[in-house]
């Protein structure tokens, strides 16, 4: 670790962008300061010591700034929605590698739709989804799968002990909710379905000693967008603890605060990832603590490995399909707690 080259975190100011700041600097790695907000950015810089760079995704001659120089850019900065596309552009122009920590299912399905061809033929690397939600489980989805080529379905269930979301989880959710409209996604028969009927409630049996809980199933996720963009799975589903969808629909939820000295919530997760083909069915469980925090050692690991070569393809692709899933989440040790039942 520690290879000293700059990396641009467009967001960094942010909730989740101070964690991926400091997993920067832990790393060895430069960040680079970015985003629109100049009072803000100037604190941090202050207090960091690190050069900071204002740009706006709506202006395409900041970021090329920001940009210069870089050797990669994170973008942390939501809503997604009008973020991403702008500094992919910009990520293009300066021929580098874009990762964003993007969990705005709709803000996914326009990277893989719009970026798919011209990123591939660029022999760029884009991650998307590259967080707690989308990112991880995609990997354990993919490392569940072990040597199967295809399966039947697959399931990603989360347990949280709370939910407590940050202003910009409220403001992604938002845009989500407005674009979608009165709809909600679901995936299935190998494709998009809009339905207007309420999701489902269920138990699911999560691993002991957790056991049976009730969920909101079809509660549709980034990882409904990124485990099938590249492993052959027609059905698949996410499904939350119905006490998180409590708090995260609750006006009154209040945002995370810090429980130990590097900022991490006492929140805890749980995610259980379950692909099944026929009769048979295989496992991976990840348990860890602060769903925010935990961002931070993924995209930066993910960033790390698309530095230094150990990427399986390029153009637009999912943490799954880009790295060697069991050994990303092994090395995410001790953030995470992994469990594999192939």
């Amino acid at each position: 670790m520690g290879s000293g080259q700059t990396v641009v975190v467009f967001g960094a100011y942010g909730h989740t962008g101070r964690f991926v700041v400091a997993e920067l600097s832990k790393r060895g790695l430069v960040p680079l300061l970015c985003g629109r907000d100049a009072e803000k950015l100037k604190a941090m810089a202050y207090r960091s010591g690190l050069e900071a760079r204002v740009a706006s995704a709506e202006d395409p001659a900041s970021l090329d700034r920001a940009l210069a120089g870089a050797a990669a850019v994170i973008n942390c900065a939501g809503p997604f929605a009008s973020t991403t596309a702008p500094v992919i552009e910009a990520a293009l122009r300066a021929g580098i590698p874009y990762l964003d920590v993007a969990a705005e299912l709709e803000a996914n399905l326009d990277t893989f739709e719009h970026f798919a061809d011209r990123a591939r033929e660029a022999g760029a690397v884009v991650v998307p989804a590259m967080a707690f939600f989308g990112g991880l489980g995609d990997l354990l989805a993919t490392a569940a799968m072990g040597d199967w080529t295809r399966a039947d379905s697959a399931h990603v269930a989360y347990a949280l002990s709370h939910w407590h979301p940050t202003d910009g989880t409220r403001r992604s959710g938002a845009v989500s909710r407005e674009r979608r409209g009165d709809h909600r996604l679901r995936y299935t028969g190998g494709g998009w379905e809009r339905r207007t009927d309420a999701a489902p409630t269920l138990e699911w049996s999560f691993p002991e000693p957790m056991g049976p809980r009730p969920v909101v199933g079809e509660f549709t996720m980034a990882d409904v967008v990124t485990i099938p963009s590249h492993l052959a799975i027609p059905e698949v589903t996410s499904y939350m603890t119905a006490e998180a969808v409590r708090d995260i629909a609750a006006p009154g939820t209040p945002a995370p605060t810090a429980a130990d000295e590097s900022g991490r919530s006492g929140q805890t997760f749980l995610v259980d990832a379950v692909v099944r083909s026929g009769d048979t069915e295989r496992r991976a469980v990840a348990r860890g603590q602060d769903i925010y925090a935990v961002t931070a050692p993924l995209v930066v690991e993910a960033l790390e490995r698309v530095l230094d070569g150990r990427t399986r393809t390029v153009g637009v692709a999912s943490a799954g399909e880009m790295f060697d899933a069991p050994d990303f989440l092994r090395a995410l040790s001790p953030h995470i707690t992994l469990e594999l039942h192939p």
